[in-house]
């Protein structure tokens, strides 16, 4: 059995009346062609979900009745990914694959092998926005109703202080001595665990100083040298992060 289309909306329906307007409502009715009696979800990209049943659907609008309702729990712990900045659309499809593997927040890391540049203007604030969109519709497609906040990009001294407020923090790299596989018994069960993947030319040695003397781990996956967008979908496979948690 399939399950039911997602939408992200600002605030959950009070009633047991909602329609569902906006872009949403445009995707639901005009390309997810929904019809009269079809259920769907609707999320507020915080644990609130609401499940309905189309009554009716217009040219982009839909209207439904609010059937069920449940508030679900922040994931715990929570896994943070702080990506270095990759080129052209493979940065999309980093954060892309993350979310859709569970990951519950990135931060844009500019490392300094990052051939991608964003600047503090509005070029980078339309990268910010690309990846924030990517991120959105990956939520959507793997119906999840906890919706990841991509932050501000950090510099390095900003990340390695996110690392030390965090309850753990892992970084990829081909060079570790320990497998992630080796320290799962290790892992924090609460707070945020924070991984960090590096950009396509790797981080640097400095880079990982700074990490390390604020708390980071440096791991590897296994032999394999993964591209900069594909090893935390891999290492968030790894985790477990969709199944129990390590729990």
């Amino acid at each position: 059995m399939s399950t039911a289309p997602l939408f992200l909306v600002d605030a959950l329906p009070s009633g047991d009346r909602a329609v569902l307007d906006g872009p949403e409502g445009r995707h639901a009715a005009t390309v997810k062609r929904l019809r009269p009696g079809e259920a769907v979800q609707l999320a507020d990209g915080h644990g609130g979900l609401a499940h309905a049943v189309v009554d009716a659907a217009g040219r982009d609008t839909v209207d439904l009745t609010v059937t069920a309702r449940v508030v679900l729990e922040p994931p715990a712990p929570r896994v943070l990914l702080a990506q270095a900045l990759v080129k052209g659309d493979r940065g999309e499809l980093a954060v892309e694959m993350a979310t859709e593997a569970g990951i519950d927040g990135i931060l844009p890391w500019r490392a300094a092998r990052c051939i991608a540049r964003w600047d503090d203007g509005p070029r980078g604030e339309k990268s910010l926005g690309r990846w924030r969109s990517t991120v959105r519709e990956a939520a959507k497609q793997s119906r999840r109703p906890w919706l990841p906040d991509v932050e501000e990009p950090v510099t390095t001294g900003g990340l390695a202080r996110r690392v030390s407020a965090a309850a753990g923090a892992l970084v990829l790299h081909e060079g570790a001595g320990e497998r992630l596989a080796d320290i799962a018994d290790e892992l924090p069960r609460t707070g945020d665990l924070l991984l960090v993947v590096g950009p396509e030319g790797g981080i640097t040695d400095e880079e990982i100083e700074t990490l390390v003397a604020a708390g980071a781990r440096p791991v590897r996956l296994g032999q394999e040298v993964l591209r900069a967008s594909t090893a935390a979908a891999v290492a968030l496979g790894a985790l477990g992060v969709l199944t129990d948690r390590w729990s």
